[in-house]
């Protein structure tokens, strides 16, 4: 039996583990002031547009808009994602940083939205007018709406309250266990200057916060999350060496810090113990794994430019994921085997799942997403909507258990916080002297996988010469952070905001997410050589990684 077939297998019973929080249905407490309703007398349902949804266009969802890219030999952003994979991730996929490996029906962009010029309908769009709509809570009418869902869906219902916030330790004030994550974004996509605020959430299996007996244990809650911090971030060769929040190693019974001695107050990892503590105590604790169990929740945001952090009120999306299956080395060589299959066979992948339950990327992930409705009210993602996710939380080189997010976590107790980049620096990848940022810019050319930027390369790339004193800036010794460097100004925030808005209203993500403010140039409507040009100018890069030097 495949890796895949043997995931949904498990789907059913371990679907309904996702909702066993009850739901917050009082208004939220510290809510933005221009908050409406957006319930609809109750009439709004989530679940409707993926429900009518039967057909599928685009078969080749997963090849994100940015593998279409015109690199003209020169500009490398594929080194990003696809490079040499290390530990658990056993793939190089290096190989497409020289050629478009697409399989037939992908030679064609479906991303049509990246070459449509919407200048005159975003003009349409006053300022006051994108205000008021990034400042509309719309999430908290789908936690409402979800609520009234009946037990046949089997899929994540929302259950943490963004308004209520966090304590000082980063754990949900409501009660649902959630915990905030403080991280370093993915270069290019993951700036802010490019569309998007995001912020991420990490929850355990509840007995990772008990004690042997079941009960809850704050002390077992902070060991653990501690040895998922430490596994997760595991070097080459399952290496460790990091600094954690204070944790008592008693618990354990084992030397963490490795300075022989068995100490309550350890603040470093330097060897991870076989298995978790307390009522955990049987899931193992693996390099550069998360536990079967672990939710990861993920918003996506407009950007608010008078938010000290940019974070709008307005989702754009929710996206949810749940580690269903823990692969065991056999596991894993079979579903990396089934990846090559596909890939050998020049054929689409096909997900296991539904709407309503998530998809399964084929190594123990589930994901699932909401995206706004033509109102602005967050509904369930389609199938093909579903599809798109599947192209970075698939088989690539980059990801740490086929994630990004909690591996690049700011170490310790300063990295369980909301996500906030003031104050952070631009630090080299594991391995690397160059800061990551400088070396993105250098190696694409741009602050954007599709340089399609132009305020960033006129602030950073001046009469066309990258600017490496302004970058060292936000770096280790200089003045300013990585929030001045990657952030957008407040005329640009506000236009792509409106850009965003246009995809929203015309509901045609199937075309496209990405809000541009002009019709894309450096982007092949259809794939005709399969050469990148790339390996002919000696600009294949397989050192990026998505661990960093802290």
């Amino acid at each position: 039996m495949s890796a895949r077939a043997g995931l949904a297998l498990v789907l059913v019973a371990l679907a309904a583990a996702c909702s066993e929080r009850s739901l917050a249905a009082s208004p939220p407490r510290g809510a933005p002031p221009s908050v409406i309703e957006l319930d609809d007398g109750g009439r709004y349902d989530p679940l409707a547009i993926a429900r009518a949804a039967t057909t599928v266009d685009n078969r080749d969802a997963a090849v994100p808009a940015a593998c279409y890219v015109r690199t003209a030999g020169r500009s490398n952003p594929c080194a990003s994602c696809h490079t040499a994979g290390r530990g658990r991730t056993r793939l190089d996929d290096s190989e497409l940083q020289a050629s478009y490996g697409f399989a037939d029906t992908a030679r064609t962009n479906y991303w049509r939205n990246l070459f449509v010029d919407r200048s005159r309908a975003r003009a349409a769009i006053s300022d006051a007018a994108i205000r008021d709509w990034i400042r509309t809570d719309n999430y908290t009418p789908l936690v409402r709406a979800m609520a009234r869902v009946g037990s046949a869906y089997r899929g994540f219902r929302p259950d943490l309250d963004l308004w209520r916030g966090f304590d000082e330790a980063g754990f949900a004030r409501d009660g649902s266990r959630w915990r905030a994550i403080r991280y370093q974004p993915f270069p290019g996509a993951g700036w802010p200057t490019n569309g998007s605020y995001g912020d991420a959430f990490i929850r355990l299996p509840r007995r990772f916060e008990q004690g042997a007996a079941g009960l809850p244990a704050p002390e077992i809650a902070r060991l653990n999350y501690a040895l998922v911090e430490a596994a997760i971030t595991a070097g080459d060769g399952g290496s460790v060496d990091r600094e954690v929040e204070p944790v008592d190693e008693t618990l354990l019974g084992f030397d963490l810090d490795g300075d022989g001695a068995i100490r309550a107050d350890t603040t470093r990892i330097r060897a991870l113990p076989p298995a978790y503590a307390g009522a955990a105590a049987h899931d193992p604790v693996i390099a550069a794994a998360l536990p079967q169990g672990t939710e990861l929740l993920h918003t996506v945001r407009y950007l608010d430019p008078d938010q000290p952090n940019l974070a709008a009120a307005r989702l754009k999306e929710l996206r949810y994921a749940r580690k269903v299956e823990l692969l065991d080395d056999w596991g894993l060589t079979r579903a990396y085997d089934a990846v090559a299959d596909e890939k050998s066979e020049g054929t689409a992948p096909v997900y296991q799942g539904s709407p309503e339950v998530g998809l399964l990327n084929g190594f123990g992930w589930q994901l699932q997403g909401f995206i706004e409705d033509a109102a602005g009210r967050l509904r369930l993602q389609t199938r093909e909507e579903h599809a798109a996710c599947m192209g970075c939380h698939g088989a690539i080189g980059v990801t740490v258990d086929h994630t990004f997010t909690i591996a690049r976590k700011v170490p310790g107790r300063a990295g369980w916080q909301p996500q906030d980049l003031r104050g952070l620096i631009d630090r080299p990848e594991l391995g690397q002297r160059v800061p990551e940022a400088l070396a993105y810019a250098r190696r694409v050319g741009a602050g954007d996988d599709l340089r399609a930027n132009d305020e960033f390369l006129s602030r950073l790339f001046p009469a066309g010469r990258l600017a490496t004193t302004e970058f060292a800036r936000a770096a280790a010794g200089g003045d300013r952070d990585l929030a001045w460097l990657v952030s957008p100004s407040r005329t640009r925030a506000l236009e792509l905001d409106k850009a965003y808005r246009l995809l929203v209203r015309e509901q045609s993500f199937a075309r496209g997410r990405d809000a541009l403010l002009a019709p894309a140039t450096t982007v092949q409507a259809v794939v005709v050589d399969e050469d990148t040009g790339l390996a002919a100018t000696d600009r294949i890069d397989r050192s990026p990684r998505l661990l960093l030097a802290w």
